[in-house]
């Protein structure tokens, strides 16, 4: 019950620093309100759009180690106290990171639950963290580890963390405009008079939140096509660094672990998961592609 409790907490305490920040950052612009008697200001629509379209999403991956571990319950491991097996974990770590040329060694972690998951998170490749469940290290062989360590590294080495706030901010941006000028168009285009456009104020705010949810939906399944392509580009990525063995032995392992679910886990960190199992049109909206289509991929390259 606290880990829930503590979850939802830190979930509110991000969501109120965001809408914290950009106010400050909105007033320090001087973006003024984009409705006013003239109709749509559009210039400082497009600036407010921008602002917490993407203001939003940056902030978050700014943070995004930090709320990963609390989260999550990630613990850094420290290699000089840690026990073997922890110490042959950073090692791996280590060893993939200089191999994909990354700056910076990023932090390793690891964090207690069933489900076999890995993650990879940090707002740049000097500053990012990789983290095991122990559900993985319990459950996976060696090379499998090594196969779904190569597979994070990738998502590192490819700017994937940074690639995906850029393409959400822009969603985002992009929803929240369109919403708003149809909305206008629908409900208050063509009407002069103030008394008349004040009356129309609460219809045009219904409108515009229908329209954000539509949108916003069409805008999730562009999010999540793009996210499974780069779920791939770091399969083919985790099999140069570790082995296309090792990587498709790590996922046929995911395909035996596949019911070990942690019921303790929510779907707001469901972003941060190794896989996913979308059927029927969830498949449209899956962040991970189907095992059985990344091991085909796989197998299908190593007889090119």
């Amino acid at each position: 019950m606290w880990s829930w409790g503590k979850r939802i907490v830190l979930f509110l305490a991000l969501n109120f620093l965001i809408i914290i920040s950009l106010s400050v950052l909105m007033h320090v612009l001087g973006v003024r309100p984009y409705l006013n008697a003239q109709g749509l200001d559009y210039n400082q629509l497009i600036a407010f759009c921008l602002i917490w379209g993407m203001g939003g999403a940056f902030i978050s991956l700014a943070l995004s180690r930090i709320m990963a571990k609390m989260m999550m319950g990630v613990k850094v491991i420290n290699p000089d106290n840690a026990s073997h097996g922890l110490q042959q974990l950073v090692q791996t770590v280590h060893h993939l990171a200089r191999s994909a040329h990354l700056p910076k060694m990023p932090e390793v972690g690891i964090y207690d639950s069933p489900e076999v998951n890995a993650f990879a998170t940090g707002p740049t490749k000097s500053r990012a963290l990789v983290a095991v469940s122990t559900g993985l290290l319990h459950r996976m062989k060696q090379d499998e580890i090594e196969g779904v360590l190569g597979h994070e590294i990738a998502h590192i080495a490819n700017g994937d963390m940074v690639t995906m706030t850029l393409l959400q901010g822009v969603v985002n941006a992009f929803v929240m405009f369109l919403a708003r000028v149809i909305a206008f168009a629908i409900t208050m285009a063509g009407r002069g008079d103030r008394e008349e456009r004040g009356g129309s104020t609460m219809s045009y705010f219904l409108v515009q939140i229908v329209l954000e949810i539509v949108f916003m939906i069409l805008g999730s399944i562009v999010v999540a096509a793009f996210s499974r392509w780069r779920e791939f580009r770091a399969d083919a990525g985790g099999a140069r660094l570790a082995g296309r063995d090792s990587m498709i032995n790590a996922l046929q392992a995911l395909q035996r672990t596949f019911n070990t679910v942690d019921p303790r886990q929510q779907p707001a960190v469901a972003s941060l998961k190794i896989s996913s199992r979308p059927g029927g049109l969830l498949r449209w909206f899956s962040t991970h592609p189907p095992l059985e289509e990344r091991i085909e991929r796989l197998r299908s390259a190593r007889g090119r």
